[in-house]
């Protein structure tokens, strides 16, 4: 589907109200964005809105890359300059053509200066690959996936890390682990399935740091299947070879609801506990994971929220 040009706000739930409505299809839609002639994609389960450029009000000692706050709706909001961050010319050269695309996940709301919305593409994580961390940059990465659409590379970004980066209240924070105080090991096995190399590194930790020990990683929901499926060859209750299964719905390949889906659709694997862990839990996306079996949903940084959840429904089994 192509994107309407925002020559006047555009509500981008409207147009995600279908993709919604189905359950496990392992699709997305990605909005196709440009930053000084490079091509970049967003998932349009973050985005709520495009606007046309308007002045904003700069903001003193803040962040570089913050380019200052305005008021769209009825709340104020924060703009990054996604051109700084990047290392790109700031602008396009005209500003007044010059988009905002504003966003929300984690809980909060942000926009984002781009250059140009160039479309809207519906396409299967299948076709969307894992970088390769040698080329760009291992867990400092800003890329989650490329897609090939049009035969236009497409780079996927980790819009999570940015606004971490930029804002740190926004991130899971390991220090609340601490908060938990000690803790007996816990040697049941879990499966997380992440696909953020950064967010992969600090769940472990945040796990480890809470007496998880037996803990399973992997980078999609491709790869938490195949693992599934080889714990179904070996002897014994499946429990005693995975106990929960923690994952996020953005994933190269497939994605957490289609996860959630087999798993719910498997006779062997149907009562296993899936906690669904992302940035992308809103109203609609708790209700696609309820329609799907979840056993529980919550934000990325509600991690001391994850380990309660873990500790009930891996001790039930």
């Amino acid at each position: 589907m192509t994107a309407n040009k925002p020559n006047q706000p555009k509500n981008a739930k409207n147009e995600k109200q279908e993709i919604l409505l189905e359950s496990g299809t392992n699709e997305l839609e990605v909005i196709e964005f440009t930053v000084a002639h490079k091509h970049f994609g967003i998932n349009v389960s973050k985005v709520v809105e495009i606007l046309k450029y308007t002045p904003v009000t700069p903001m003193p000692n803040s962040n570089p890359f913050v380019e200052g706050i305005f008021k769209p709706r009825d709340e104020v909001m924060t703009l990054i300059n996604l051109a700084a961050y990047l290392g790109l010319p700031p602008d396009s050269g005209n500003l007044e053509r010059d988009i905002y695309v504003i966003t929300h996940f984690n809980g909060v709301s942000t926009a984002f200066h781009v250059h140009d919305v160039a479309a809207i593409h519906r396409i299967s994580w299948t076709s969307i690959e894992k970088p390769d961390p040698t080329i760009y940059g291992g867990v400092d990465s800003l890329a989650t996936g490329i897609a090939h659409i049009n035969g236009q590379l497409i780079t996927i970004i980790d819009f999570e890390k940015i606004l971490g980066d930029i804002n740190p209240n926004s991130a899971i924070d390991l220090s609340v682990i601490k908060s938990l105080g000690e803790r007996p090991r816990n040697n049941r096995p879990l499966l997380v399935a992440e696909d953020s190399v950064l967010l992969e590194k600090m769940i472990l930790q945040a796990l480890e740091d809470s007496g998880f020990s037996n803990v399973t990683i992997c980078s999609n929901g491709s790869e938490a299947w195949e693992i599934l499926n080889n714990y179904k060859t070996r002897e014994g209750d499946i429990t005693d070879y995975v106990a929960c299964v923690i994952t996020d719905i953005e994933m190269p390949q497939m994605d957490g609801h289609r996860l959630l889906k087999l798993i719910r659709d498997d006779a062997v694997l149907k009562n296993l506990p899936v906690i669904v862990f992302s940035s992308l839990i809103s109203d609609e996306m708790r209700l696609k994971g309820e329609s799907l079996g979840a056993t529980a949903q919550l934000s990325k940084p509600e991690i001391a929220r994850l380990v309660a959840l873990i500790d009930k429904y891996a001790a039930m089994r």
